[in-house]
């Protein structure tokens, strides 16, 4: 099985938002970063849009 392509990108958020972001990552012992992924996992499955994702993975396998 091939590993999952990781993308990377620059986000701009506000000091005291990323400092949220902060203390609820340690609080879920998560990096920041891993957290983000969590968070736009979530959001995508509430959203019903996450089954459209694997697809589109899928079709470039």
């Amino acid at each position: 099985m091939a590993a999952k392509e990781k993308k990377s990108f620059v986000l701009r958020i506000d000091g005291a938002m990323y400092d949220a972001l902060e203390r609820w990552a340690a609080d879920e012992f998560r990096s920041v970063n891993g957290q983000m992924e969590w968070i736009i996992s979530k959001a995508l499955r509430d959203a019903g849009r996450e089954k459209k994702v694997k697809e589109k993975r899928d079709e470039k396998k």
